[in-house]
């Protein structure tokens, strides 16, 4: 039975943030996300998962975690709209309150109902080296080959474009100069395990307004500038 996505803040007396993941890889985000969860760290639940095709990592991950997982995949003949309708349907379905974008690769037309309730993390500091085709070490590289000296990673809400939607936390990393995409994606994840589980904690608490193209963060944001790894 579907639900409408509830709208913030979720109190502690409230049942927990209902979350869902869209992922087309390995699934290193969702397993992040169910690790933090796990610990407490993340007051959370996945509730569905949706991949945009068969065979991936992330499958086996929702597999383990005993989430309700679908391949939902788009065709030559689906428009982006089309799409998107098949891929929420779903997470509608499950009563998702939040959507997390978790390395997924196909663009999406967000509904009216999930207006500022889904969010995406990109590996780099937008609107840097992002866009259709930025994504994977492709970001990484070029990042390297411009000669950046901070990159990082940004947590935003989705719009119906890539990596276009209002930012709500970004965290710096060093390039170093011996770096390679590879050494240089890994220390870009570990700051993504920390700023996307803190930016659904802030949306879950209603501590995120947005006007136009910025988000507020509202309260003392200075006091989780450096939340625990």
């Amino acid at each position: 039975m579907s639900h409408a996505p509830r709208t913030p803040p979720i109190g502690p007396d409230d049942p927990p943030l209902r979350l869902a993941a869209c992922i087309s890889g390995a699934g290193s985000t969702l397993a992040n996300l169910l690790d933090r969860i796990e610990t407490g760290a993340l007051r959370a639940q996945v509730v569905a998962v949706v991949a945009s095709r068969p065979g991936i990592g992330g499958l086996e991950v929702a597999r383990r975690a005993g989430i309700k997982a679908v391949v939902v995949r788009q065709t030559a003949n689906d428009s982006v709209a089309a799409y998107s309708q098949q891929v929420f349907a779903p997470l509608r379905a499950a009563g998702a309150d939040l959507v997390v974008l978790a390395g997924f690769l196909k663009l999406l037309a967000i509904p009216p109902d999930y207006h500022n309730k889904v969010i995406n993390v990109h590996p780099s500091l937008i609107p840097a080296f992002c866009g259709r085709g930025y994504h994977g070490l492709a970001v990484h590289r070029a990042a390297l080959e411009r000669g950046v000296k901070l990159t990082g990673c940004t947590v935003h809400y989705a719009n119906d474009d890539y990596d276009a939607g209002p930012i709500i936390l970004q965290r710096a990393v060093a390039v170093l100069d011996d770096d390679t995409p590879e050494t240089l994606a890994a220390r870009v994840i570990q700051a993504e395990r920390i700023a996307l589980p803190q930016a659904i904690t802030l949306h879950a608490q209603g501590r995120l307004l947005v006007e136009g193209r910025r988000v507020r963060v509202l309260g003392n944001p200075q006091s989780e500038d450096h939340p625990p790894p």
